[in-house]
């Protein structure tokens, strides 16, 4: 028996896709599950308290505080600081707007930063001491495996501690 040429195989599949179309209910498509966020239309709520004071937070895919996977921006103002800190999974961050000055391991100092301008992509290790310094309104997004929790190095820099 001779195997089946490539044009057989290809007319197969071209048929089951075709018969799975046609088994779907008339006008449904993948689209009608899609959850689009048009900038204009995202929803910002104040940010956790885990952060400074002033950001702001837009929840766009799961729940950054379970398990699981999430996707969320955050908007920080001008002149916003973020001290030394952790996290204990990698963190995933791109930026959408502005600038944000990363400042990593040994050298924490806003002039040993690194300006990651609209368009950059980061990943960091867990665990990796990082500081953060905000150029103009900045909108950032990070995205990875939930529970998202900060750890301040300087338990005095948590601005959890302050409304103790």
């Amino acid at each position: 028996m001779k195997p089946p040429t490539l044009f057989a195989i290809a007319g197969v599949v071209l048929g089951l896709s075709n018969s799975v179309a046609a088994d779907a209910p008339h006008g449904a498509s993948q689209a009608a599950h899609a959850s689009l966020y048009l900038p204009a239309e995202i929803q910002w709520k104040d940010g956790p308290a885990s952060l400074p004071p002033g950001a702001k937070i837009a929840v766009l895919e799961g729940d950054p505080s379970k398990e699981g996977m999430f996707v969320m921006r955050v908007l920080v103002p001008d002149g916003f600081h973020i001290p030394a800190h952790t996290h204990p999974k990698p963190e995933r961050v791109t930026v959408i707007k502005g600038t944000f000055k990363l400042a990593m391991g040994d050298q924490l100092t806003k002039e040993q930063a690194k300006t990651l301008t609209a368009g950059t992509y980061g990943v960091w290790p867990p665990g990796m001491v990082h500081a953060v310094w905000i150029e103009g309104e900045t909108v950032v997004q990070f995205h990875g495996m939930g529970p998202w929790v900060i750890n301040y190095v300087n338990p005095a820099d948590d601005p959890r501690n302050a409304k103790r």
